[in-house]
């Protein structure tokens, strides 16, 4: 893959969830992988997560959400997004959701919610196959 399309993507921990072993270790699979990655790091707001990927021009964003507020933060970061003009932005994620609010994530824009367990391989291949280049 080129310098020039290389895809860029913001890894990040919304609202007060502290735990981020797993969300480092998605962010270096994806780094190794050859992806652009930007990690924002703990305990970030979803305005201040919607305002990294708008400066670093990200492609994706991809969240860890292990704190229950899953049903509030993705559709809240999704709705920033959008009104910012970034709506093209590919949201996914994983954490400690329940299966039955996936479904319902899904409907309101997260394109893919990875579980516990899920490896780094099935993430790293599911972004090769679902995340393109934003035209800028």
């Amino acid at each position: 893959m080129g310098q020039e399309n290389r895809l860029r993507i913001l890894i990040g921990k919304a609202g007060l969830d502290g735990h981020d072993r797993g969300v480092k270790i998605v962010a270096r699979a994806l780094r190794d992988a050859g992806f652009e990655v930007i990690y924002t790091g703990l305990h970030n707001t979803p305005e201040a997560i919607v305002e990294t990927a708008l400066q670093e021009d990200v492609d994706a964003v991809g969240l860890s959400i292990l704190s229950g507020a899953h049903n509030y933060l993705f559709p809240e970061i999704i709705r920033l997004l959008e009104e910012k003009g970034l709506g093209d932005i590919t949201v996914f994620g994983g954490g400690i959701i329940p299966k039955e609010d996936i479904d319902g994530l899904k409907q309101k824009g997260v394109k893919a919610v990875f579980e516990p367990g899920t490896s780094t391989d099935e993430i790293i291949s599911w972004v090769r196959e679902n995340v393109s280049p934003r035209v800028i």
